[in-house]
């Protein structure tokens, strides 16, 4: 690959950064302020974003549970950018598995921040902007390395969605 393409892809994620749980809004947001943090959230990542009838039919399905008084807390949130990710390579029956699994095992704050930590590890990696993948927490479960095998191939597709971003520009 040419090396202008490779460092245009990698200063596209470069200082890319998910909010830690703790970072996390917890005021309540509403839909439309929701959907617009999430997608802000992703906004490094080609193709990754959310609209507000994808967030009121992942909440009819269970995926992040239903707002408080029409606001959005941390815990939501945390979901929908989980679900918002993972969507792109993955159905969201088999997201609500992984929930439903990571549940049993860790609570929403660690599982959370262990996916964030995941992601960027995953995302620096397969854009080339460290030479080898680390690894991350202390434990060692199923449901962890099932979660890597999840973020390692959507990370293959935003690199790909990357790459045909960066040709449709070039040719534009």
């Amino acid at each position: 690959m040419e090396k202008n393409m490779q460092d245009a892809l990698a200063s596209s994620v470069r200082g890319f950064r998910m909010p830690r749980y703790g970072e996390l809004p917890d005021v309540g947001l509403y839909l439309e302020q929701t959907t617009k943090y999430v997608n802000y959230v992703f906004r490094p990542l080609a193709g990754v974003e959310i609209t507000g009838s994808m967030i009121r039919n992942y909440v009819k399905m269970g995926l992040a549970s239903n707002p408080v008084k029409k606001q959005y807390g941390a815990n939501q949130i945390a979901h929908l950018l989980c679900v918002t990710l993972l969507k792109q390579g993955m159905p969201l029956d088999h997201i609500s598995q992984l929930f439903a699994r990571q549940k049993a095992v860790y609570a929403d704050a660690v599982a959370y921040d262990y996916f964030c930590t995941e992601l960027e590890n995953i995302l620096y990696f397969r854009f080339g902007l460290k030479d080898t993948v680390d690894s991350v927490g202390v434990t060692s479960s199923v449901e962890k390395e099932m979660l890597r095998s999840a973020i390692v191939a959507v990370s293959h597709i935003i690199y790909l969605n990357a790459c045909f971003e960066h040709l449709k520009n070039e040719e534009g």
